[in-house]
Formats: C-alpha cells, sequence, structure tokens
C-alpha cells in the first residue's frame, strides 16, 4: 500500500461515510491551485471525463512539477486538490512509477467514486503523466 499522504488525503482517509468524505473533498476544493480561466482551453481539457476539467502540468528546472487544474464540478474539484497536493512533491521520475490506483484506495478514494468519475480521473492521470514525461 502507498503511504506518506498529504493533509488533503489524510483527511480522506480519516472520513467516515459518503457524506463525510463528501464534505472533506468540498472543502479541498477550495485550496486547488487553479488554472486560470483564460487557460482553460481545449489544449488543456482533458477527455473523457463526466465533467469539463482542464489541467497544465509544469516541470521546472530543478525537476519540480507544479500541476494547475480546474473543472466546473466541485466535487471533482476536490480531488484535483488532492492529487494536486501529491502530484507537486514528485519529480517527474517518480510521477511515471507511482501506483495512483493504490494511493486511492489507501485515502478511501476510489470506493466513493462513480464508474465515470473514476474513468475520468483516470484520464487526469495519464495526462499528469503525459505532460511530465518528456522531462522524466
Amino acid at each position: 500500500m502507498t503511504t506518506n499522504n498529504t493533509p488533503l488525503a489524510d483527511q480522506l482517509a480519516q472520513a467516515r461515510g459518503w457524506d463525510n468524505l463528501l464534505r472533506q473533498l468540498m472543502l479541498a476544493g477550495k485550496s486547488l491551485h487553479a488554472l486560470a480561466a483564460e487557460s482553460r482551453n481545449e489544449s488543456r481539457e482533458v477527455s473523457g471525463c463526466q465533467s469539463r476539467v482542464w489541467l497544465q502540468m509544469t516541470v521546472d528546472s530543478h525537476n519540480q512539477v507544479t500541476m494547475l487544474a480546474w473543472s466546473d464540478s466541485k466535487i471533482i474539484r476536490g480531488v484535483l486538490a488532492v492529487i494536486q497536493e501529491k502530484v507537486d512533491q514528485m519529480s517527474p521520475s517518480q510521477l511515471a512509477v507511482f501506483d495512483f490506483d493504490d494511493w486511492f484506495r489507501s485515502i478511501q478514494l476510489e470506493r466513493y467514486l462513480s464508474q465515470s468519475r473514476a474513468s475520468g480521473i483516470a484520464g487526469v492521470v495519464r495526462q499528469i503523466r503525459q505532460q511530465t514525461a518528456v522531462s522524466a
């Protein structure tokens, strides 16, 4: 099992029941480092998501990853904030091998995502890896 959680992930892992998890996700969404409205364009939109999701990954000269994202869904904004907090701690090479599915299970997230939301989040993970692979 993947460990070394972030504060937002720990809050999800400790939530009991759908109502508490949903509340934690809504709160987490408020901490999302948002992709600016003018940057939410077709080239940054993640396909395959039930809700609209935009993603921009950057890697600086020190191999520091930065994720900016946005969704029109409050729940998905919360999921993105939790992912963002984790991703921003990793290098491109760490992201390439990180087991997101195991991590989602360890923080209870995957058990509460509908099939369509899980599929969309899998698309987000693919985009994260694709956009940072050049630097790995």
